[in-house]
């Protein structure tokens, strides 16, 4: 078992290993009553563990669709009125248990009720372990674009059962991978050797290298969202490849795994980056994403949706859009207001 402190204002501890949802009740505390547990509704082994763990609280059990069908007001508001009508107090608490989708509307729903209960996250996928549940970042999707709405509170702990990921279907795990191999690119370049060096060990829990990698990932959201909870600078860089995924996501209307369209994002931001005169990353980036079976193009006649997609990003002040891009490896930086043909020129490299 280990820790890795998010610090900043609302510090918390990470905790990765076997065994760890016995900190639950430390991480609840003493004044909480009712504790609801919002999980995914195929999600039963976990979330029993889970209620047994809280076995000293009155726990609500709050099951809710797979996915990011899970990511609408219309869940959200579903989930206030059970915390409502089971007189949930802010000496309570919420539980989030599942994927990434799970744990941002938990966060959220927790951020928003009462203006602000406490909440624990049980990250289930790899990728909600590395990226989703750290961060203090919720949100909920519209018909808009994804993670359009939402809050920033910080978890009172982030609990990572790596047990759990042996149940994870291999395309999930695989998917998860992404948002590693993004953290490599943009500060530390480790992970990448590690992939590189057995890149069909990577995809599987059983890794040699599967704990190291995991902890390094958690390490570097870790250190930057200490830094700049709210997003305001720093954080930025954890977008690396995020501007067109999410635009792919849109298009996909979220069937896409979200590790998946990072994927090609990331290789979109690399193309970015070699074009605008920066580090031309362009080939290791498609050489270990196609080693762990991510895919690496997008549809060429998808172009003018994702543009219009991609106009609606967090990133983009006024009209001006903002990119995540690599002046070297493990040396993120901003590419503000490129030329459309440059944009262009680089989905095509993108396109199959």
């Amino acid at each position: 078992m280990s820790r890795i402190t998010v610090s900043g204002d609302s510090p918390y501890d990470v905790v990765v290993g076997q065994g760890v949802l016995g900190e639950l009740p430390g991480l609840i505390g003493s004044g909480a009553a009712t504790v609801a547990v919002i999980r995914p509704e195929g999600l039963t082994e976990i979330s029993g563990n889970v209620r047994q763990a809280l076995s000293g609280y009155q726990v609500l059990d709050l099951p809710v669709p797979d996915g990011e069908a899970a990511k609408t007001v219309e869940v959200a508001a579903g989930l206030w009125s059970e915390l409502g009508r089971n007189g949930v107090t802010r000496s309570d608490a919420v539980v989030g248990v599942g994927g990434g989708a799970t744990t941002d509307l938990a966060g959220f729903v927790a951020g928003t009720w009462l203006r602000g209960v406490k909440v624990v996250l049980v990250p289930t996928t790899l990728l909600a372990m590395v990226d989703a549940a750290v961060g203090g970042k919720n949100g909920i999707d519209t018909p808009e674009g994804k993670n359009l709405v939402g809050t920033f509170l910080p978890p009172a702990g982030v609990l990572c059962e790596v047990e759990t990921l042996r149940s994870v279907p291999r395309a999930d795990y695989v998917a998860g991978l992404a948002e590693i191999i993004k953290g490599g690119f943009i500060a530390d370049p480790r992970i990448l050797e590690l992939i590189e060096e057995d890149p069909q060990a990577a995809t599987t829990p059983d890794g040699k290298h599967t704990l190291e990698l995991i902890e390094r990932k958690i390490r570097v959201k870790a250190d930057v969202v200490g830094a700049d909870l709210r997003e305001s600078g720093l954080r930025e860089i954890l977008n690396y490849g995020h501007t067109l995924a999410h635009a792919v996501e849109r298009h996909e209307n979220y069937r896409m795994r979200h590790g998946e369209a990072v994927a090609i994002g990331m290789v979109y931001a690399a193309v970015l980056s070699r074009l605008s005169g920066r580090a031309d990353l362009v080939d290791r980036t498609r050489a270990i994403l196609t080693s762990v079976g991510l895919p690496v193009s997008y549809r060429a006649d998808a172009w003018p949706a994702l543009r219009e997609h991609m106009r609606l990003d967090k990133k983009n002040r006024g009209a001006k859009q903002r990119f995540v891009v690599l002046d070297e490896l493990a040396r993120p930086a901003r590419l503000e207001g490129p030329t459309e043909e440059l944009l262009e020129a680089a989905y095509e490299e993108v396109a199959r």
